[in-house]
């Protein structure tokens, strides 16, 4: 299994068992954006990336990201030092 089966693997297993989380989001594309200690929730799990959903100031907004933004550390993930560790190692 690979690094991303196993980062593909822990956000389909925080779908399924607690879909809200926090994560920090450093995006330089399509438009700069950095968000810190953000609550989400996980709305879809696909192949190729995962659907998070939060709301500010009453607007409901969702975002789809690839695996590979966790890989890439554009996204972190609180909570699953895990993750930190195997991404580490490769």
């Amino acid at each position: 299994m690979n690094v991303l089966d196993i980062v593909r693997s822990r956000i389909q297993l925080l779908y399924e068992e607690h879909s809200g989380i926090q994560v920090n989001i450093t995006l330089k594309r399509p438009h700069k954006v950095t968000m810190n200690n953000l609550p989400v929730v996980i709305t879809g799990v696909y192949p190729h990336m995962f659907q998070v959903a939060y709301t500010e100031n009453g607007i409901s907004r969702q975002y789809m990201h690839q695996y590979t933004d966790i890989i890439t550390r554009d996204i972190e993930i609180l909570g699953m030092p895990d993750i930190v560790a195997i991404i580490s190692n490769t």
